[in-house]
């Protein structure tokens, strides 16, 4: 029992060293791995442009409210060539516009209750009909759309908006600057190496952030996802936001 005791005990610790050194022959293999591999730098790149609207929106529409539902559209039907001459008027042919359906609906109001409480009641019906104006001529857009508060001092049943101007090749812009904050994401990235005694190596990924058209002078908001489409002016900056990973070689 003796001899078989030894000689078990003898082959546990031949095995057990064999195990311990496959394990740091495996571990002395990873570590070499890890030590040879590549870091990474992420930056981000910055692109912007002066761009300029060239063409506008306007909507203008008549809204009427009556007691009931044929007299709302008899009316609206009389007032609505008020609008025609109006715009007419103004230079703009029936190419230029885009004509909405008559509409009819009742008109719900809200009536105030007892002890602080409301609950919206039909009053009638209101019956509405659109008209969106679109042109290139910018000037004229702006020129009609003020000319409007002429309509309601003569009590015309008018609605209107502001106009909204607008960048037809936002695509061709976007992919442009993008082009250009790449290419400013990769100096960022060399002025990064360069004080760390590395060098810029590959592109491992790339990523589109905010894509901005804003206002000139107006500054992006810190979201780096999502964007802002100015249409309120004509003179914009458009701005992109690129985030960029490359491998940093030693």
């Amino acid at each position: 029992m003796n001899k078989d005791l030894s000689r078990a005990l003898v082959i546990l610790g031949v095995l057990l060293a064999l195990g311990m050194s496959a394990a740091a022959f495996i571990f002395g293999m990873q570590a070499r791995h890890i030590g040879a591999g590549r870091q990474n730098i992420s930056v981000k790149g910055l692109a912007e442009k002066n761009v300029q609207a060239n063409y506008a929106e306007w909507k203008i529409g008549v809204q009427i409210v009556a007691p009931s539902f044929a007299e709302a559209l008899s009316r609206l039907r009389k007032a609505r060539p008020v609008l025609d001459d109006f715009l007419a008027k103004h230079g703009f042919d029936k190419s230029a516009l885009k004509i909405s359906e008559e509409a009819v609906a009742a008109n719900m109001v809200e009536e105030e209750l007892p002890e602080g409480r409301s609950r919206h009641v039909q009053r009638g019906y209101r019956a509405t009909q659109s008209i969106m104006v679109t042109s290139k001529d910018l000037d004229k857009v702006t020129k009609v759309s003020r000319a409007a508060l002429e309509l309601e001092a003569d009590g015309q049943p008018v609605f209107y908006s502001s106009p909204l101007f607008l960048v037809s090749n936002l695509e061709d812009i976007k992919m442009s600057l993008i082009g250009a904050a790449t290419e400013n994401a990769s100096k960022r990235a060399s002025e990064f190496a360069k004080y760390g005694g590395a060098k810029v190596g590959t592109m491992r990924s790339a990523s589109q952030g905010a894509f901005y058209i804003l206002p000139v002078g107006t500054e992006a908001s810190a979201d780096e996802y999502g964007g802002t489409y100015d249409k309120s002016t004509i003179d914009k900056v458009a701005r992109v936001v690129v985030t960029i990973e490359y491998n940093i070689e030693h």
